[in-house]
């Protein structure tokens, strides 16, 4: 069993939405929590659990109003995050092309700046696409725990 903390950004709702069904799908074989990245503070990372990133972009390619605040402290305070693994998935419309997913993309290079590995490929889900949100979060979930275990054996 594994301990999972899936971290969401969202503006509307969707987005956590989603990171619950992610959690439900993943409590069956691990202690998964789940939350708001406006409730989570930075130096709360912990090196014995796997972070799954769900993000939101808004407006003109910003990041939704509940990551505002932890990308500012991440950028302001320098915080070492060489112990973090994480993964990343996005919500977005691929309408706006100049700013498709930059919200997940925005957030992935903090924490890789910040020294944090980058568990997978960011996914992303395109809300003009035909496929529900959940059918790729799902299968990107399952494929990063998978990794992220492979990883920790071969350490």
């Amino acid at each position: 069993m594994m301990m999972i903390s899936i971290l969401y950004g969202t503006e509307t709702g969707n987005t956590e939405m989603l990171a619950e069904d992610v959690a439900g799908e993943l409590s069956a074989e691990h202690e998964v929590t789940v939350c708001n990245l406006d409730s989570f503070a930075p130096h709360e990372f912990s090196s014995s659990q796997l972070y799954l990133i769900i993000c939101s972009t808004y407006g003109d390619g910003e990041l939704p109003a509940s990551a505002q605040g932890f990308a500012k402290i991440l950028t302001e305070e320098q915080t070492d995050l060489s112990a973090v693994s994480f993964a990343v998935f996005g919500l977005g419309d691929s309408e706006y092309t100049d700013t498709y997913n930059f919200g997940s993309k925005h957030i992935a290079e903090i924490m890789t700046v910040r020294g944090a590995k980058q568990i997978g490929l960011r996914v992303v889900h395109d809300a003009s696409g035909p496929d529900l949100p959940e059918d790729i979060a799902l299968p990107w979930a399952q494929e990063a725990v998978a990794l992220y275990q492979s990883q920790m054996e071969d350490a």
